[in-house]
């Protein structure tokens, strides 16, 4: 790891933004102090996400808000913009800051073209900040990986689930979902 690189702060990145350093149209989200430029949003990734929004209010309706692509604090230096966050309900529907660990039940990332990086470096982030629920759906492997028990070091339980199984939110065991409704019909 390179000692030289300078991190950059939530405070400092809002400022940035504010400041109008990026375009409006840019993608991107701090992550350890980094700015990551994000993929593009293909049709698969933004249908995947559509499915999962609306099976989640579905099941939870008002006992929860579900963001999707809106940033989430965790902490300093990171404040990544999750394709699904499923948090506590907000009197201000979170005007007045970004939802934080304490309040987030369920990150969901879809990957196409991410994979990678979201079980190897998303993970990661995701794990230190004490995220619990933390789940990749797979659109291409028709697959969910599902990250619990987080740690310092990452994840403490990995489990990668095909599509013919159900899942339950760790906050709503009694959410019973069927990891193909995620999916595309074939």
């Amino acid at each position: 790891m390179l000692t030289n690189i300078r991190q950059i702060s939530v405070t400092e990145y809002h400022k940035m933004v504010e400041m109008g350093i990026f375009h409006p149209e840019e993608r991107l989200e701090l992550l350890s102090g980094q700015i990551i430029k994000m993929a593009a949003k293909g049709t698969a990734h933004e249908a995947a996400i559509t499915r999962i929004q609306r099976i989640l209010n579905q099941r939870l309706g008002d006992q929860v808000l579900i963001r999707t692509q809106s940033p989430i604090t965790l902490d300093d230096f990171s404040e990544p913009e999750p394709d699904v966050a499923v948090v506590k309900t907000n009197i201000l529907d979170y005007e007045d800051h970004h939802p934080q660990p304490s309040e987030v039940f369920l990150v969901i990332e879809v990957a196409d073209s991410s994979l990678k990086y979201d079980r190897e470096v998303k993970s990661l982030v995701y794990a230190k900040s004490g995220i619990i629920d933390y789940w990749v759906l797979d659109v291409n492997g028709r697959k969910l990986s599902v990250y619990r028990d987080p740690h310092i070091k990452g994840y403490q339980s990995e489990s990668i689930l095909g599509e013919n199984l159900t899942i339950s939110p760790l906050a709503f065991p009694g959410c019973e979902i069927k990891i193909r409704d995620f999916l595309r019909k074939v």
